[in-house]
C-alpha cells in the first residue's frame, strides 16, 4: 500500500464529524508506528538496559 492510499484509508476510517486536529493527530500516529516498525524491521533499536541508561542521564 502506498503512503497516500493509507492516508486515505485513516482518514476514511474517521467518524463523519472528526475535527481536523483528530485527524492531523491520527495520521501523526500511524507515520509514527510506521517509522518505529521500520526502525525494528532495520534493527536500528536498543536494548531496554541502555535505554533506561539514557533516561537516568537525562534526568540529571
Amino acid at each position: 500500500m502506498t503512503t497516500k492510499e493509507r492516508i486515505k484509508e485513516i482518514i476514511d476510517n474517521q467518524p463523519d464529524d472528526a475535527t481536523y486536529e483528530e485527524i492531523i493527530r491520527e495520521l501523526a500516529f500511524s507515520g509514527m508506528v510506521e517509522r518505529g516498525l521500520k526502525d525494528v524491521r532495520d534493527q536500528h533499536v536498543i536494548s531496554n538496559e541502555e535505554m533506561g541508561k539514557r533516561i537516568r542521564l537525562w534526568q540529571k
